[in-house]
């Protein structure tokens, strides 16, 4: 009777070692399994000061496990090498292209090397200020006079990118509380853009984005606009 006890204990203490070791199995299979899927994920292998280059030995991957990466995060080392940071960078954190400068990228901020960005005080553009978003191409007219006669206009550069719009008015040189408009610019297109907010009434016009034709403009005066309109009259 004892013997047949102890024979039923052994069966049951071997199916439930049986059952534990299937339990066990099973989890060990799946987090084997969590860990080889997704991506590698680039951080920083150390604390990463603002104007460092960036070298291999700053830098580690670790498994992410989903497929899809962090907004601007990287999936291998070799593209970062080179590139200088822009924001520091904490170790273990995940390395972002927005605190990285690059001849592409402007530290995050979309000013590419040798352009420069420039912010304009904009006037008699309300509608199209309320069309207007980052990354569409724009025209910049500039009017100076303040008597009729004195009036003039021309378009001084065209298919300028908009870098960002800030619609709430702020006070200009001139004193005036007017909407502004950020403009990507070459050097000596950001030294016009800078003369023109500071001593005339600058507008902007947006342009289809696929338009890429170039006119030469010249002064238009509004004495001569109603002369021209008056020809044409007869």
């Amino acid at each position: 009777m004892k013997k047949n006890n102890l024979l039923k204990l052994l069966g049951i203490a071997f199916v439930v070692a049986i059952i534990s070791t299937g339990i066990f199995y099973g989890l060990f299979v799946n987090k084997l399994s969590s860990n080889t899927g997704g991506k590698s994920l680039v951080i920083a292998g150390r604390p990463l000061k603002p104007g460092t280059v960036l070298q291999a030995a700053d830098l580690k991957t670790l498994r992410w496990p989903d497929e899809k990466l962090p907004y601007g995060a990287y999936d291998t080392i070799d593209p970062l090498i080179g590139t200088t940071v822009y924001d520091p960078i904490g170790e273990g954190e995940p390395v972002l292209s927005a605190r990285l400068a690059t001849s592409q990228s402007g530290g995050g901020a979309g000013v590419p090397t040798g352009m420069r960005a420039v912010s304009i005080h904009v006037t008699d553009s309300t509608g199209v200020l309320a069309l207007l978003r980052a990354g569409q191409k724009v025209d910049v007219q500039v009017v100076v006079g303040r008597t009729p006669t004195e009036l003039a206009e021309r378009t001084v550069l065209e298919d300028l990118k908009v870098l960002s719009v800030t619609p709430v008015p702020e006070q200009n040189s001139q004193g005036q509380n007017l909407p502004v408009v950020t403009l990507l610019a070459k050097p000596a297109d950001a030294d016009v853009l800078a003369l023109a907010d500071s001593g005339a009434r600058v507008r902007v016009e947006l342009r289809n984005p696929l338009d890429d034709e170039m006119r030469i403009s010249t002064p238009l005066s509004l004495d001569s606009v109603m002369r021209l309109h008056s020809h044409s009259d007869h």
